[in-house]
């Protein structure tokens, strides 16, 4: 295993990289827990797999025939803005987006797009990219992908192939020192408990909520029993809304984003929320810290292997 940065007996500088499918999902997913983080000085990279380029326009205010003609040059440009609110480091990986297929039966997806790389392969330049930055903490999507966009589920799938072979000092030489990353969590927001307490609160306040169709169509009680850790960051909520508003192709500032206000999110449900999913260092859950077990941990005192 290679060194952390700083050198033997150094302190470890605290590292975290976020692996999304398309530009604004960093912003909407966990982005108030990366400006904690950035806040308390550690070191944060986006990988970002896709451009978007097969995005739809989301705010009407943005749909407009020149938008859509740019829509790749302006996503990127969004993202650019998202990237200095976040304080974040940033890289795309080149893969071309697959779209949202809908139909029934579904469509095939575009030739070429993200959706049908072969995750082993398509894996390699996250690999490098986690040789090259050294994180000991890594998130994305679960197996399912959050929801089943082909783009979030191919980006869990080549995440958990480019954590494996980046730890493996047999492959890929040419890319530098092997790297094992000790922890890897699942962003787990969207989940019915999180919903349904924001939507009572907005009742008591006599205000309308935005989720009562979404909880009465809810069919999976199960998912937020996976949560292992709960990161306290409502004071950064509005860095967050910030960096979505950046990306305003995807967000209507007047949609159901912004229609709980950000104090009542932050009285209710002022934590962001993940699964553990593997960690080579002693943590106890549930946790309150992604960096659990790691603060203090020197290079040589993180155990090698997949586990809990």
């Amino acid at each position: 295993m290679s060194e952390f940065p700083g050198g033997p007996g150094a302190r470890p500088e605290l590292r975290l990289m976020h692996v999304h499918a398309h530009p604004d999902d960093e912003s909407s997913k966990g982005a108030a827990t990366t400006a904690k983080y950035v806040a308390e000085g550690a070191k944060v990279m986006v990988a970002t797999c896709t451009g978007g380029e097969r995005g739809s326009v989301l705010n009407p205010k943005m749909d407009r025939p020149e938008v859509w003609a740019d829509i790749a040059a302006i996503r990127h440009l969004e993202m650019d803005t998202a990237r200095e609110i976040l304080g974040v480091e940033q890289r795309w990986l080149g893969y071309i987006d697959s779209g949202f297929p809908e139909g029934d039966p579904l469509p095939p997806l575009p030739r070429g797009c993200f959706g049908l790389v072969d995750p082993d392969e398509a894996a390699r330049p996250l690999v490098r990219l986690i040789r090259e930055f050294k994180p000991q903490v890594v998130t994305t999507y679960d197996e399912k992908g959050g929801y089943p966009h082909p783009d979030h589920i191919m980006c869990h799938n080549i995440t958990m192939a480019a954590v494996q072979q980046a730890g493996d000092p047999n492959l890929h030489p040419d890319m530098g020192p092997a790297w094992q990353v000790s922890k890897l969590y699942y962003h787990m927001g969207f989940h019915r408990l999180r919903f349904a307490a924001l939507d009572a609160a907005m009742h008591e306040k006599g205000l309308d909520s935005p989720y009562k169709d979404r909880l009465a169509k809810w069919e999976d009680f199960e998912y937020e029993k996976r949560i292992t850790t709960r990161i306290p960051c409502g004071e950064y909520f509005p860095v967050r809304d910030a960096a979505l508003l950046a990306h305003a192709t995807q967000i209507d500032p007047d949609g159901p984003w912004f229609a709980v206000p950000t104090e009542v999110q932050q009285q209710v449900w002022p934590t962001e929320d993940y699964e553990l999913v593997f960690s080579t260092v002693p943590t106890m859950l549930p946790e309150d810290d992604l960096f659990s077990g790691l603060r203090e941990v020197e290079p040589d005192d993180a155990s090698e292997g997949w586990q809990i």
